[in-house]
């Protein structure tokens, strides 16, 4: 009896965009753990995989009510509105559907901004846990910056930076990220961010194929940066929903399981990537060196620590 008075407390949360890879997984566990959730899926012309599973987790959820879907355009302002009434949370996934340029940089930064200022005039709505990614803080001149400085979340890629070398993804997550935040903070909302790693899991290839290399884009200078960093979805996803739930938690939180520092642990993360990634056949490591981390996780740490 108890226990199921505390699932009838769970509040209804949103996750937009549900149809993610990591919206997917979010949204998974949160029903998993009885929260009723509205899962807002951007039309993107084609279904993918992803967004028939949704509807089939709708359909077997249908007599509870536990989920429910809308159909939301990131540049629709009011579509956006309806997805969050009577919601106290939201989980905001963004990522492009197609392949990273200068336009669709433009095409998130703008969805970020409809969607919090959705918050801002949605009654009720109480925090947002804002997705976004290591890339939106690894990304600087290292003739200007000590290359053994740590990164940790007060650090922020440079926009410039990323320009000049065409890193369209991560000037994407720094960009709209920081947007974000300066909307959040006018409008005095309770946001919190994870950046996350390089993210891994189930059918991840398949599933999340663009996002992946758009990420990986500069991988060999931010292995040797030391700042080539993966995260598992099921452990990216527990975290996301500790951010939510510990009234404590603010600010930025770097989110990743594994740092990779050597020339082993380089080529099997390619080989956990096919065929996304492809190694010449017979490949045999040949450097030893262990690069340096400079990612630092402290404030990942407490939360972990302060939620077991």
């Amino acid at each position: 009896m108890e226990q199921q008075q505390q699932q009838q407390q769970k509040p209804t949360v949103c996750v937009l965009d549900a149809s993610t890879y990591v919206g997917f997984w979010i949204l998974k566990t949160l029903l998993n753990k009885a929260y009723t959730v509205h899962a807002a899926i951007q039309n993107n012309g084609t279904e993918t995989e992803i967004v028939k599973k949704i509807k089939e987790m709708e359909r077997v959820n249908n007599k509870e009510g536990k989920l429910v879907l809308f159909n939301v355009d990131v540049l629709d302002y009011q579509s956006i509105l309806l997805s969050l009434k009577g919601c106290s949370a939201l989980f905001c996934c963004l990522d492009c559907p197609v392949d990273y340029d200068e336009r669709t940089v433009d095409f998130e930064v703008r969805g970020a901004i409809n969607v919090v200022e959705a918050c801002a005039q949605t009654e009720g709505v109480e925090k947002i846990v804002f997705s976004s990614s290591l890339t939106a803080a690894i990304w600087r001149d290292n003739n200007k910056i000590s290359p053994e400085k740590d990164v940790d979340e007060r650090s922020w890629s440079d926009q410039d930076f990323c320009r000049k070398f065409k890193l369209w993804y991560a000037l994407a997550k720094t960009r709209s990220e920081q947007a974000a935040w300066a909307l959040a903070m006018d409008r005095m909302l309770n946001m919190v961010s994870i950046n996350a790693g390089l993210v891994l899991g189930p059918a991840v290839t398949q599933e999340n194929p663009l996002s992946t290399m758009s990420y990986l884009k500069g991988a060999a200078q931010m292995y040797e940066n030391g700042v080539l960093a993966s995260v598992d979805v099921n452990f990216l996803t527990d975290v996301h929903i500790r951010a939510f739930e510990d009234q404590s938690t603010s600010g930025r939180y770097f989110c990743f399981n594994q740092i990779v520092k050597t020339e082993v642990e380089a080529v099997n993360l390619a080989l956990s990537l096919t065929p996304l990634i492809s190694l010449p056949s017979r490949y045999e490591c040949k450097d030893d060196e262990v690069q340096v981390e400079r990612l630092r996780t402290n404030k990942l740490d407490k939360l972990i620590e302060g939620s077991t």
